[in-house]
């Protein structure tokens, strides 16, 4: 019996020597590594370009809107960054496989890719048509999917490469009025951690981020259904209670450690990753718990399924002294009009 607890724990020490070894193996530094991040013009993506900037990377950022885009650029060039800014519409595979192959032509290769785009469209069900769940499949599950294939040949005759998907709480724990992007989030998180299995041994590691709620200003830009004022007021108060929400540079911060340190996986904050193991331990109670919160939302009282922007549903309650911190984050990260 003792002859086998000694090896039992020869195997187990070995393993976790393996491990160590292993991770040390991933773990690298971000200094002239170019950085392909899609959707970077503004939110928690500009915010990447400053911290993969202020970690010595050279960057690729791309977005929809051109002058959101260039108003991003100007801000990383005056701050002395290594930049080249792409227009691209992640939802067209040749537009991102243009701009994959102006960034090789640029910069001789991609040592990190980071797929950010994405869209929020918030309201009941009844309000939702299959238009929205296609397009935000079309952003989060296709525009990635698009972009990895581009990145994946030269990063498998390297031998090296890094992924980054950044997912979000609504891929473990789907959401009450988010039912597009939650559906989205789940297929993008399967396809990442798939992907980590399978291209591991190609040397390409691939990393998982599930943000919950952050400060990055982005309700303003976020698509609203059903009572429109009623449904962002409490999306965006949601987003800036410093309890709730997590500040944008803290979670950009993480993420690019998780980059650097090849994490399988990222929670990001406290009440999410609270919320994703009570999900994981006991799916039944969180589920009649999202149950009780959905009795709270606003509900649809015959809304029409037309869209509105967060900044054209504003009322009382939003903004007001309660959503100050999301509005300093809108002006920060490039979130408002450009002139």
């Amino acid at each position: 019996m003792r002859r086998n607890w000694m090896k039992a724990a020869a195997l187990c020490g070995t393993a976790i020597l393996g491990r160590v070894a292993l991770k040390a193996r991933r773990t690298f530094r971000l200094c002239n590594k170019s950085v392909l991040i899609v959707g970077g013009s503004r939110g928690l993506g500009l915010e990447l370009a400053r911290e993969f900037a202020r970690r010595g990377a050279r960057l690729t950022i791309c977005g929809r809107d051109e002058k959101t885009l260039r108003q991003a650029e100007n801000e990383l060039l005056q701050a002395g960054v290594s930049v080249l800014a792409i227009p691209c519409d992640v939802t067209n595979r040749e537009q991102v496989e243009g701009m994959v192959r102006t960034a090789y032509d640029h910069w001789g290769t991609i040592d990190v890719l980071v797929n950010n785009a994405g869209v929020i469209q918030v309201g009941p069900v009844d309000t939702m048509r299959l238009e929205d769940y296609a397009e935000t499949m079309d952003v989060h599950f296709w525009g990635p999917l698009y972009a990895i294939l581009a990145v994946l040949p030269e990063m498998k005759l390297r031998g090296e490469g890094r992924i980054v998907n950044i997912a979000s709480i609504g891929g473990k724990i789907s959401v009450p009025h988010l039912l597009p992007y939650s559906a989205s989030k789940f297929a993008l998180v399967g396809l990442s951690e798939g992907l980590r299995a399978e291209l591991a041994q190609d040397g390409i590691v691939v990393t998982t981020i599930c943000p919950g709620l952050m400060r990055t200003g982005s309700a303003r830009n976020a698509d609203f259904k059903g009572r429109h004022q009623a449904e962002y007021a409490w999306f965006s108060i949601s987003d800036s209670l410093p309890l709730v929400s997590m500040n944008a540079e803290r979670a950009a911060r993480q993420i690019v450690d998780a980059c650097e340190q090849g994490d399988a996986e990222r929670i990001l904050s406290l009440p999410a990753t609270i919320a994703a193991r009570l999900h994981g331990l006991f799916p039944g109670l969180s589920s009649d718990l999202l149950a009780l919160v959905n009795l709270l939302l606003p509900s649809s009282d015959g809304g029409k399924p037309t869209r509105r922007k967060g900044r054209e549903s504003q009322s009382s309650l939003s903004p007001s002294w309660i959503t100050s911190l999301s509005e300093q984050a809108a002006a920060k990260n490039n979130e408002l009009p450009v002139r």
